[in-house]
């Protein structure tokens, strides 16, 4: 790894649809572009990106009948959309 990259998770290529909610945005369906255990990367137009340590709550679509709901926070901001880490709840 290198002294610039602080991800903790090894990265996979993976595309799906995800719910993604918040006030900010409303409810929006995006694509997702890569997962590691410790979050994911969505695609997001320039003008739907929230800012850095906003939470959301998101759930994966079409791939099960009821995905659980899972919170998300804003870590980090590219011009192509967001990584979002997962919020482990206790």
């Amino acid at each position: 790894m290198s002294s610039k990259d602080k991800r903790r998770h090894v990265r996979t290529a993976f595309a799906c649809r995800i719910k993604i909610t918040h006030d900010s945005v409303g409810e929006l369906l995006v694509k997702t572009r890569d997962i590691s255990d410790g979050g994911v990367f969505v695609v997001l137009e320039s003008e739907q990106i929230p800012p850095v340590g906003t939470r959301l709550r998101g759930q994966v679509q079409g791939l099960m009948d009821d995905a659980p709901v899972l919170q998300l926070e804003v870590v980090r901001v590219e011009p192509a959309g967001v990584g979002l880490r997962f919020i482990q709840e206790d």
